[in-house]
């Protein structure tokens, strides 16, 4: 299916779990409980906000020095090949496009970077953990890290971390990804579903598909006839759609792919 080129990938967590990164409801992420953050509570709150920068201010320590694991780096080969004619990512973490991959769409954003909610100004998470750093010398706590980037702190580790605001006009600042709650810009879903309506098959990488942000898209491709193969650990809400379901690790099986189809062998042709 790969071998033919043109073909659209979809990613989830499931990917990036080699990278130390924990999912949602994967292998690493089934003995988790996390609650995510929602928009409304995030703007409605002062309190909201303080636990969650403070929880993801720890959490970046893991996330922002998480590297490309075997999977990414298959990918991004697989494009350079010229198979892959562009990523849709659920992930936030920015590790496909570290790995070398170039048409990565985010459909939820990107935790290396800060939106203000007022002046909308974008500025790196490198700026605002410095400046995080700076205001909280004295607050220091460490918890396990949850699959949104944030780490599980208690209330008491939470108190005293300070908050800081948008440098340009004071306003508040919010990762820029989309929180629950929150609408995926619709330009950015047209182009996801371009993406996949131009493709001549559709893989999807480590994802359960349990959401329908990401479903959406296999829908999309079932319903066009495009051929749909799903590589995850565990079942997914799209395995009956798929022409091809394979349960297995992503790191070693789209290695093996890749040097298969850099160096087939006459059977494989």
């Amino acid at each position: 299916m790969v071998a033919g080129g043109g073909v659209s990938v979809l990613s989830g967590a499931g990917l990036s779990t080699e990278s130390g990164i924990p999912d949602y409801r994967g292998p690493t992420g089934r003995a988790r409980k996390a609650e995510p953050m929602t928009y409304q509570r995030f703007v409605g709150s002062a309190r909201a906000r303080q636990r969650y920068w403070a929880r993801s201010h720890v959490g970046w320590r893991q996330i922002g020095s998480a590297r490309p694991n075997d999977g990414h780096r298959a990918v991004a080969e697989l494009e350079r090949l010229g198979l892959i004619a562009g990523i849709v990512t659920q992930n936030v973490d920015g590790l496909h496009q570290a790995a070398g991959a170039r048409r990565v769409i985010e459909l939820h954003g990107g935790l290396d970077r800060v939106v203000c909610l007022s002046c909308r100004e974008r500025t790196p998470r490198t700026e605002l953990e410095r400046r995080l750093g700076a205001a909280n010398a004295d607050w220091d706590a460490s918890g396990r890290i949850n699959p949104d980037g944030d780490a599980v702190l208690d209330d008491e580790q939470v108190e005293g971390f300070r908050v800081v605001d948008c440098e340009s006009c004071g306003g508040l600042l919010k990762p820029d990804v989309i929180f629950f709650g929150e609408n995926v810009p619709r330009p950015r879903v047209d182009e996801c579903f371009a993406l996949v309506a131009g493709a001549r098959a559709l893989l999807v990488l480590g994802s359960s598909l349990t959401v329908r942000s990401g479903l959406r898209f296999v829908d999309k491709a079932a319903a066009l006839g495009i051929p749909i193969a799903i590589v995850n650990q565990g079942p997914t809400r799209g395995d009956a759609d798929a022409a091809l379901t394979l349960d297995a690790p992503l790191g070693p099986t789209l290695t093996e792919l890749t040097t298969l189809l850099q160096h087939p062998s006459p059977a494989s042709a």
